[in-house]
């Protein structure tokens, strides 16, 4: 080696140094060299870099694209390229040039992980997918550690979990290893555990922006979103054009309803990504809560344009309740339904599309059979066994009595704030919220998770995977009382007004009655019932996102509707006893709509509020809606809904054996729904 060479690769090594620190001055070492060495490869590189890094675009690609060309196997070059051009917006050439990388070392961990950033910033999930998984087997060097890796790419889970802890046992600050244990505990539900591993990782690593990024998106998933945003801002001011980070920041600001910068956000990236069918819907989504239906509507399809087989796109427009569907579109739809290859998700989402879109043709038998074959799917995804909630109401019942109430009266923190609003989904629950809420003393926030993640984290504290009873039996004042303070600590994002109240509207908390009561005595509960058959038969039509796991199968539902009636009227009967006839206020709601007036009044007066008129002008409040209901409640309250399930009488007697009594007693409550144990002692 010439002294000449020596020298020009001792300044290359330096230049390629000084990116990290200072990339502005890496270009002009960079470009000195060049002056020396014409056409160096490397150095020409590195002044591409530099001017990438420093935001000059243009000048970066004039540089780095010939490179890609003269220096075809030289996969820096290419994986530099597509970075370049990436934030250019131009994402295909970016995937383009990755793959020339990968095709010439396939063993390069950030080519792969790149590639699976651009692949989900097109909507290629599953390709994203894949990246991913060959990221992390290329981002370890061990054996036993790329052991692992693979087990984990093909989802032998049992397999890579026992390598991992192994590897882990001789070798505690691995950030990789420990990042693949989190995602691994995502996978099967332990999100808790998820987030201390990443946690761990980012205390090790902080600059491990892959661990940060689904750090992120389980504090998101685990209704964290504050936390979420806070690690999603670090990860932007690194990487401000980042997609996935973007399109995770635009979701987490919605879950907050910070609605304007969401939409502005997704708007953002559209631009940028103007072909990506998933950001169009989550786009709709964001719209169509803020009450802007047509923009909703366009968003939605073309999000049906951009990819017709996406199911899901099609659901969301007959969510809205309110859109109608032309001929075009059963055409088109028929024909995805008949493609052999379509995904059992996009599968069942064509199903209760085609059920909405054939019902409104008055079309109700093979509406019925699209009803069916869609909650079908949906129940081999996520099996219900009805016994199982038999059994969580019995053992409620059995905990909370008058005397386990007067054992524990004064517990609790005092504040009155909350309004719940619970019962089942589909009962006229939204209705109650949007008129509530148009009070000007009431916030409607969203269905709020935190009454649900405290029963979580009481199971998990009692070693009891079913029910959290017992660990509620073991807590004393000062516990009811500090529950009640993080639950009002923990909503407070949610509350954007001076408002004294605010609404949780999560139907599935009548199931925690016995929890609110003690931890928020002075809370209002609002039970909204409606039909039985009109409620579970609204119920069996409606896809879920989430968390109503009951409602695909008719007997299921029967049951479960059952459950409720029998659990509420237990609560009533303890309640009086306890000498608070009036703890919880029903609302049926057919009186609601035939004597709209009156119904209102009692519920103010419930809640200990004066009479607005705008409570009667309820479809006039802008207010953001999350639910199905969004747009029926943005009407006049009309009776469109009351009967509808009699066009599907003759296919629903499972439905009515499983209600049994509580169907002929509606709306009074039979017999058997009111136990006599209510009376027990603690």
């Amino acid at each position: 080696m010439t002294a000449a060479t020596a020298s020009v690769d001792v300044a290359l090594q330096h230049a390629a140094q000084l990116l990290a620190s200072d990339p502005e001055l890496a270009g002009r070492q960079a470009d000195e060299i060049l002056s020396v060495v014409r056409d160096h490869p490397v150095a020409q590189m590195i002044l591409g870099i530099s001017h990438r890094m420093c935001g000059r675009l243009e000048r970066a690609i004039e540089l780095l694209a010939p490179l890609t060309r003269s220096q075809p196997g030289m996969p820096r070059g290419q994986y530099e390229y597509a970075l370049a051009v990436a934030r250019a917006g131009r994402t295909e050439e970016a995937i383009e040039a990755l793959h020339r990388a990968i095709a010439t070392n396939p063993a390069l961990p950030q080519v792969w992980l790149a590639l699976a950033d651009y692949e989900r910033a097109v909507g290629r999930l599953d390709r994203a997918d894949a990246a991913y998984a060959a990221y992390i087997r290329h981002s370890v060097r061990d054996p036993a550690l790329l052991h692992a890796a693979e087990a984990l790419a093909a989802d032998r889970l049992p397999e890579a979990e026992a390598a991992l802890r192994a590897w882990l046992k001789e070798h505690p600050t691995d950030v990789v290893a420990i990042r693949m244990l989190g995602e691994l505990a995502v996978r099967v539900g332990r999100n808790a555990e998820a987030l201390r591993l990443f946690a761990r990782c980012l205390e090790l690593a902080p600059g491990f922006r892959e661990a940060r990024q689904h750090y992120a998106l389980v504090l998101h998933r685990d209704q964290q979103s504050a936390k979420a945003l806070e690690q999603l801002d670090l990860l932007l001011v690194d990487d401000p054009t980042n997609p996935g980070a973007r399109t995770l920041k635009a979701a987490v600001l919605c879950r907050l309803g910070e609605y304007a910068r969401g939409i502005a956000l997704y708007e953002e990236l559209l631009r940028d990504y103007p072909h990506n069918a998933r950001v169009w819907m989550s786009y709709g989504h964001a719209l169509k809560t803020e009450g802007r239906q047509a923009e909703a509507i366009a968003a939605y399809r073309r999000c049906t344009e951009e990819d017709p087989g996406f199911g899901e796109a099609w659901w969301s427009l007959a969510n809205l309740k309110t859109f109608r569907f032309d001929d075009d579109d059963v055409a088109r739809m028929r024909a995805q339904l008949a493609r052999a290859d379509l995904d059992a998700e996009h599968r069942l989402h064509f199903g209760f599309t085609l059920g909405k879109a054939l019902e409104d043709r008055a079309d109700y038998a093979e509406s019925f059979e699209h009803y069916r074959a869609a909650n079908r799917i949906r129940l081999e995804q996520v099996p219900y066994r009805a016994g199982d909630t038999t059994a969580r109401v019995a053992r409620a019942r059995q905990v909370y009595t008058c005397g386990f109430f007067a054992a524990r009266a004064g517990c609790g923190d005092p504040a009155a704030d909350p309004i719940f609003i619970v019962g089942l989904p589909r009962s006229g629950s939204t209705l109650l919220e949007q008129i509530l809420s148009s009070h000007s003393a009431v916030e409607g926030t969203m269905e709020l998770p935190e009454i649900i993640s405290m029963t979580r984290a009481l199971r998990r504290d009692a070693g009891n995977s079913t029910n959290y009873h017992e660990a509620v039996a073991t807590l004393d004042p000062a516990q009811f009382r500090e529950l009640g303070r993080q639950y009002l600590e923990r909503t407070r994002v949610q509350r954007k007004s001076a408002a004294p109240l605010f609404i949780d509207k999560m139907p599935n908390n009548f199931l925690h009655l016995g929890l609110i009561h003690l931890m928020l005595p002075n809370a209002k509960i609002v039970d909204a019932r409606r039909h039985p058959m009109a409620c579970c038969f609204s119920g069996f039509k409606q896809h879920f996102a989430r968390g109503q796991k009951f409602s695909y199968g008719l007997e299921d539902l029967g049951r479960y509707y059952r459950d409720y009636v029998e659990l509420m009227a237990h609560f009533d009967t303890v309640f009086a006893d306890c000498g608070l006839p009036h703890r919880v206020h029903r609302v049926i709601h057919e009186r609601m709509v035939d004597d709209t007036e009156a119904e209102v009044r009692r519920l103010l007066d419930y809640c200990g509020l004066p009479f607005e008129d705008a409570c009667l002008r309820f479809y006039e409040n802008d207010r953001p809606v999350r639910t199905a209901s969004s747009e029926q409640v943005r009407r006049p309250i009309n009776r469109d809904g009351i009967d509808q399930w009699r066009h599907y009488e003759p296919w629903l007697d499972p439905l009515k054996a499983a209600l049994g009594p509580v169907l002929d007693a509606y709306p009074d409550v039979p017999e058997f729904a009111t136990p006599d144990l209510a009376r027990g002692a603690a």
